[in-house]
């Protein structure tokens, strides 16, 4: 499979797996989880078939692990969108985790901490790389290092994709710190 067709299959997935599930005519169940055939079937319905070898292929050559299959069904790993719960545990995260961003909403992080947004959770990053991966699909990247060990302390909840992507409600201004 080429990578152009991987990235093409990816973002579908993660369009109609996190975002828009009812625009193929699937429903994900309260977990986030589809079947794999039901998923198939509706993507071919739709104009855009993916054979269960590229299926699988995604999942497992996707740098970022979005998607999880447990047996035959899928799901995102997160960034909903949609209404899911992924069942996640509360789990103690590291002393520092990271969150990539840009400039132009500095300030507002400044005022008002990580928020989700449209999203359920605000995404963090184990290491200060992938943090920078994440900014830079929105231009010049900035790192922000988050206190999550004090965060935690002080008892904001962590929880941990399958992926490794840490999850929080939200990341007050007093626990993030830029270096610059």
């Amino acid at each position: 499979m080429d990578e152009r067709r991987t990235v093409k299959v990816s973002k579908y997935l993660s369009k109609h797996l996190r975002h828009r599930p009812e625009r193929i005519g699937i429903a994900l169940d309260e977990n986030g989880w589809v079947d794999v055939e039901t998923l198939l079937s509706a993507a071919a319905r739709h104009g855009f078939a993916i054979t269960r070898a590229e299926l699988d292929h995604v999942v497992a050559a996707n740098d970022k692990r979005r998607f999880t299959v447990d047996g035959d069904r899928i799901r995102a790993n997160q960034g909903h969108t949609v209404t899911v719960d992924l069942d996640l545990p509360p789990a103690e995260p590291p002393a520092y985790l990271y969150h990539g961003t840009v400039a132009r909403v500095l300030d507002a992080i400044r005022a008002e901490g990580l928020r989700p947004m449209a999203r359920h959770h605000v995404h963090l990053s184990p290491d200060r790389e992938t943090a920078t991966r994440v900014g830079a699909r929105r231009g010049r990247p900035l790192v922000l290092t988050v206190d999550a060990g004090a965060m935690h302390r002080a008892g904001h909840v962590f929880r941990v994709s399958a992926n490794g992507v840490w999850l929080a409600d939200a990341v007050p201004p007093e626990f993030l710190r830029l270096r610059e």
